[in-house]
């Protein structure tokens, strides 16, 4: 079994069992949850997707190249690569407005985070702040993953990602497996090894609608797949040189999708 099948289903059933019943949020979708969940993985040992159900990696990279190496705000972009996450909050001008990528860029967030891991591994304000208060009005959603924290320590890059409101049957998966790919790429491009990867999740929770298709998922836990391998190409040395082509997973054994809906 892979570790991320086993962390990632540990903090589910916590919440099923144990979890306060909220019926009072944005969406209006009643949901339970549970505070300040955290998962650790170690990247050098074991690349964390989960295996108990299907979790379309190609997808989440995508969104990733597009908020961090695009540093786009354009839903468009992500139409003409088959990927639909942002249809649903596209602005009247067809993008989120002052959010996620559009935020790295105005403050050149990528950029001084490589030169800091370059030159500078100690600095302890290694940092990527997604939630800027004074653009929060303008995007079409607060962030939900909005900080990362870096780390080197040894020779190896360690991540903190925080997220505010985690949807644990829809958005945490796409969330841990993306931002262990961002690990993997910028360890390389800094010529550190990827260390740990740590997700702090202040408010996880479960819709009620999706909570049968969690037990369904539980029921798989005791047929589990071993974790995949991460291949990343590693001729490319610029980040911004990445594309999908240069990211994949070698031998993702998985058990099918699991439907349900996304609470908008």
């Amino acid at each position: 079994m892979s570790l991320a099948d086993k962390k990632y289903l540990d903090i589910v059933k916590e919440i099923l069992d144990e979890g306060f019943y909220e019926d009072s949020n944005r969406t209006g979708i009643p949901t339970y949850k549970l505070p300040h969940k955290i998962m650790q993985f170690n990247l050098e040992k074991e690349f964390p997707i989960l295996t108990t159900k299907f979790v379309a990696f190609k997808t989440a990279v995508k969104e990733l190249l597009w908020i961090f190496k695009d540093q786009s705000n354009d839903v468009k972009k992500l139409q003409e690569q088959n990927v639909h996450i942002w249809d649903e909050w596209m602005m009247e001008d067809g993008t989120i407005g002052t959010s996620y990528g559009w935020v790295v860029k105005e403050y050149d967030q990528i950029d001084k985070l490589i030169e800091a891991l370059k030159n500078n591994p100690q600095d302890r304000r290694m940092m990527i702040n997604l939630w800027q208060i004074p653009h929060l009005a303008g995007g079409a959603l607060a962030p939900c993953c909005f900080l990362t924290m870096w780390d080197v320590t040894d020779g190896k890059l360690n991540c903190m990602l925080v997220q505010r409101s985690g949807d644990v049957p829809l958005g945490v998966p796409f969330n841990m497996t993306q931002y262990a790919v961002l690990v993997h790429l910028l360890a390389h491009v800094t010529g550190l090894k990827p260390g740990l990867f740590t997700h702090v999740i202040n408010n996880a929770h479960i819709y009620e609608n999706q909570v049968d298709g969690m037990r369904t998922q539980i029921e798989r836990e005791n047929e589990a797949y071993a974790a995949p391998k991460l291949w990343i190409n590693e001729e490319i040395k610029d980040f911004y040189d990445f594309t999908i082509e240069d990211i994949k997973l070698i031998d993702y054994k998985h058990h099918p999708s699991i439907k349900m809906e996304v609470a908008v």
